[in-house]
């Protein structure tokens, strides 16, 4: 695959697809959902320049710490870091780029996610400011908050139906603005739900990323993952989301497992390493 992929023989999009099941995310388990990452971080321009390597996010760093700013509180954070217990390693993030919850916010508005959210929510739908409910929000409060570190799911390159409430569901209104949440709000260059995707598609497969994404695939599924290489990169998750960094097995304490259990499962989980 790896081959195919460096000779061009297959799409970027299909590159990524295939490395998540080799690392064991499905669209089966929402746990575990494929992972894409954000590859744009103009939301505000008129028209989109592929050609600008300007308009694309810095690949080679997790979505954390794309904005300069958030550097310092999390290298502080990993550095400050102390578990009294001395079973928790430092980490860099205590949420995670790829959760349940996550894949139920981007995709609220369609079956059977929906009614998944609702029943996460205890019975209701989130409170709207919560919401997704603006491609160019979500993006500035990625680069405002070092705690918000959710990526991308491959639903932003090929199914513009998410980014409609089609079906009508009461979202509620924001409590600033008054406004009803309703369809996904779309960056200025796009012109509807379908050119959106059409032109983040056509950004995935761009020069640029097709240049870079490999700095990408090194954070989630590579070198940069775990070890030395994870710290230097500001690139440490909390210690559960990682493969066998839990022996559920050894837990003879029925409750403690599924306590544990139901942690990992909303938590995230980090990809096995490929």
């Amino acid at each position: 695959v790896f081959q195919k992929w460096v000779n061009r023989e297959i799409s970027n999009f299909d590159y990524l697809i295939q490395l998540n099941t080799m690392a064991g995310r499905t669209y089966n388990d929402l746990a575990q959902y494929p992972v894409f990452p954000w590859i744009l971080r103009d939301y505000t321009s008129e028209e989109l320049d592929l050609n600008n390597p300007a308009v694309f996010r810095d690949l080679s760093k997790p979505i954390g710490v794309v904005n300069e700013k958030n550097a310092k509180t999390v290298k502080d954070k990993y550095e400050n870091f102390e578990d009294p217990l001395g079973m928790i390693d430092k980490f860099h993030y205590g949420t995670h780029y790829s959760n349940a919850a996550g894949v139920m916010h981007y995709l609220i508005r369609v079956e059977p996610f929906t009614t998944l959210h609702i029943q996460l929510q205890s019975g209701r739908f989130d409170c709207a400011d919560r919401q997704f409910h603006s491609i160019p929000a979500t993006w500035q409060a990625l680069m405002d908050n070092p705690n918000d570190v959710k990526e991308l799911i491959p639903e932003f390159f090929y199914f513009p139906e998410f980014l409609e409430n089609q079906n009508g569901f009461n979202l509620g209104q924001l409590q600033i603005s008054k406004e009803m949440v309703n369809d996904v709000v779309l960056p200025k260059w796009a012109h509807s739900p379908e050119d959106f995707i059409y032109k983040h598609r056509k950004a995935l497969e761009s020069e640029y990323v097709s240049a870079h994404l490999h700095e990408w695939i090194d954070l989630i599924f590579g070198y940069k993952q775990r070890g030395p290489a994870a710290v230097e990169a500001l690139n440490v998750f909390y210690y559960c989301t990682y493969e066998g960094a839990v022996d559920l097995d050894a837990l003879t304490d029925e409750k403690e497992r599924k306590a544990l259990e139901g942690m990992i499962n909303n938590f995230g989980q980090t990809p096995c390493q490929l």
